[in-house]
Order: C-alpha cells, then structure tokens, then sequence
C-alpha cells in the first residue's frame, strides 16, 4: 500500500472518490440544511459545550493516508438528546503544500461536512456547532463519517496541493480541553500574520461567499484591517485561497474611485456586491455601523450592536448566554441580523476587528465601546490596550464595562458616568 501511495504521489495522480463511504446522501442541495432541535439525535459545540476544528500540514511520513481516528465515545455510545465536546483535527501533507494555505482548507471544513444530509454544521475554528439528526443516525451516521468526508473532499478538492490526509476526532472532554488550548494558539498566531497591513496599502480587497448557503445575499468583503466577520478569513488567508482555486469562494474586489474615505465605501466594491448579493445589496460602508453597514450571514464570531442610552456600542460573543445591555441575548440578536440584510446599529464582527484602527472609525472608534462581555474583552484584552494607547487613551479600556457591573441600559448609563467614559463627549449617534 505504501509503494502504491508513494507511486501516486511521485507521479502526481489525482485520485478521486466517486462515492464516499458514509450511510447518508451527500451533496450540495443538502448544504446549509437545518437540524431542529425535535429533529436532532446529539450535538456538539454551539454555547452547549467544548467543540473545535483545527486543520495543520504534518511532513510526507508523518500522515498515514485515509487514517480515521475516534478518541473518545463513538455516537452509538452517546444519550440521545445530549450535547458532547468535539475536536476535528486533520492533517496534511503535500510537496506544494504551504503553511499559509491550513486557515483555506480549514474553513473548507464547514461546506464539506454542510453537505451530508441529515447533518448540521454551523461556525468555524473554536465556535462550531454541530447537529446529528435522528435520521442520520437510524442510518449509521458515526462520528467517524465525518472523517470519512473530510478524507474524501480534501483530496478532491485540493489534489494539486494534498498528497495525504489523515484524521483525527476527539469526543473525550479531557483530550478537547487541552488541544483546543493549543489551537487557539495557533489561530492567534495566523491573525498576528496580517502585521501592519493597511487598507490603503492594496488596491485589491478580497470577497468571500462562503456562507450563500445559509445566507444568500451575504457577501463578505475582506480587507487587511478588517478580517472576515467568521474570524477565520483574513485578507491573507483570501489571497492564498484565490491562489488555490481561481474558480472559488475567494477572489479579488479592485476598490476602485473611493466615493467615502470615512465611512470606507469605493465605487468597484459597490458594484462587486450588487452583483454577488443577487441585486439586494448596492452599496456598503466598511467602516461604519450606522449606514449601510456589511450584510451578516450567521457565522459572525461577535455581533456589535448600538446602545441608544449611552450614545456607545456594545460587543457580544457567542459564548455569552446571559442579557445584554439593550434587553437582548446572543442568539436573539443573531437571529435579527443574520441571513445578509444590513440593519444599521447591528454588525456581526470578527474578534481581531475589535482592536483594529478601522473598527466602527466612521463613528468614533474604539472610544465607542461601553460594554463588552468578560471573556471577550480579556481575550482581546492585549490588543485592544495596544491600539488605545496608539490613539492616547491608556485608560480608556478599565472604563469599558462588562456583565458584572450593569446588564441594562439604566445600570449602564449611571456606571459609564461614574467612570468617566468619554462615549458622553462623543456627537450623537442619532
């Protein structure tokens, strides 16, 4: 077998899988299907528990083509009902494969397993979610199958690149809580890449429509200060996916004549999103909340929403269960602004947008912030103080509030004053 692997590769063959081997249909009019909660035998991830997918090159004798490994309970070992901790980790090797191509074929991930009927698959990196149906499962669906797919499409997709792959799926609580800790590494060390990139640097922004499935007038344009709202795309990770594949999610956007500096709005991106949103879309503001902001799909990693009262903004995660300061939790909120429509005062976001000197500039910037959860704000907490102090306000970050001190609008007005918040300095956002 070895021999014959090796063949293959030296001669540069593609192999193709006419069928993969799972109990399900699989094939793209079942992409962006929904499990329903009546409909669901297991799930994974979501605010329920642990779940990650990670996607690393490996050298050629390091990955043992079409290996699957399950570490942990298999679904047949599983309650109905219940939700587990999950880790995907898959690794390649390939002669032209190169380290900044693991985020391209990593967010593949979500459309691969999107696919097979009966299956629900939502996010990316560490926010998925996951869904199991009772259907899938009276066939035979196993965690294993989802092996089984990635094996499969990533070879298919990405033969000029992958010569190997090989998988491995944690469901054991222990072995998803350590590794997910070191790919959280690594997904912070791919973000710190971008450097000191800027907008105006490149002539060329990226799009990415990976997520038309869920939402098909959503259209992500993605530019070195503003990574896509998925957190898993920055304009990097979109240039070497154009460079794999001309004909896929990713490709170039020229900018064009620049109509408003400002509020981050060019005449070629006008036209781009027009065509690509399907005509629903005519123009959008990159740097703005409250006109015409980008479309959402569903994947967004935070959604930044306006609170009227403190004339500011507040930043909610996904992890986040509880009550925001506008009366409105996580999913209520995501449930309004997903599906690609603007909604001015609402914007999901990538977590990395946070600290960037673009976020929300039309407004105000950073100096906009009143609230963000607490997890949030100490995971961004080490580049959010580094772009305060670039704009000269060091203590500008103890002053943003957080679930413990006011989770209404009343609350947070009277703590924001007590603080000295500058938001109450700020020209109205209305």
């Amino acid at each position: 077998d070895e021999i014959i692997s090796r063949a293959i590769e030296l001669r540069g063959l593609t192999v193709k899988m006419e069928n993969i081997p799972i109990p399900v249909p699989y094939g793209a009019g079942f992409e962006g299907e929904r499990v329903r909660k009546e409909d669901m035998f297991v799930q994974f991830g979501g605010k329920y528990t642990d779940a990650f997918e990670l996607l690393k090159t490996k050298p050629l004798d390091a990955v043992e083509d079409g290996k699957i490994e399950v570490i942990g309970p298999e679904v047949d070992q599983m309650k109905e009902g219940q939700a587990y901790p999950l880790g995907i980790v898959v690794e390649v090797a390939g002669r032209e494969f190169q380290e900044d191509f693991e985020s391209v074929l990593e967010r593949r991930i979500h459309e691969f397993i999107s696919c097979a009927n009966g299956i629900f698959h939502m996010g990316q990196r560490s926010i998925i979610w996951v869904r199991i149906s009772k259907n899938a499962n009276a066939k035979g669906f196993k965690i294993k199958d989802f092996g089984e797919i990635l094996l499969a499409k990533m070879h298919e997709e990405f033969s000029k690149i992958v010569d190997r792959v090989q998988v491995k799926i944690y469901t054991d609580a222990a072995k998803v809580a350590d590794i997910l800790g070191k790919a959280k590494e690594i997904y912070s060390h791919r973000d710190d890449k971008i450097g000191n990139m800027t907008d105006e640097d490149v002539e060329d922004f990226y799009s990415c429509t990976l997520c038309q499935s869920y939402a098909p007038n959503h259209v992500c344009i993605v530019t070195p200060q503003r990574l896509g709202l998925c957190g898993a795309y920055t304009w990097l990770d979109c240039k070497a996916s154009f460079q794999i594949n001309t004909h896929g999610p990713n490709e170039p956007v020229k900018k064009g004549a620049v109509i408003d500096p400002a509020k981050g709005q060019w005449e070629n991106a006008n036209a781009y999103i027009d065509i690509k949103s399907n005509g629903n879309l005519k123009k959008f503001n990159a740097y703005s909340i409250m006109e015409e902001p980008m479309t959402s799909c569903g994947c967004f990693e935070c959604i930044a929403a306006v609170v009227p009262e403190a004339n500011g903004i507040m930043i909610v995660d996904r992890d986040f269960t509880g009550m925001t300061p506008i009366g409105m939790t996580f999913s209520s909120l995501a449930g309004q602004i997903g599906g690609g429509v603007q909604t001015p005062g609402f914007t999901g976001i990538g977590k990395m947008y946070i600290s960037s000197p673009k976020f929300i500039s039309a407004e105000g910037a950073q100096r906009r912030i009143v609230w963000m959860t607490k997890q949030l704000k100490e995971e961004v907490g080490d580049r959010l103080k580094a772009q305060l102090k670039r704009m000269g306000m060091e203590d500008m970050y103890d002053k943003i509030l957080t679930e413990e001190d006011a989770d209404d609008p009343e609350k947070l007005v009277e703590k924001l004053q007590e603080v000295g918040h500058p938001v109450f300095e700020m020209e109205p956002l209305f």
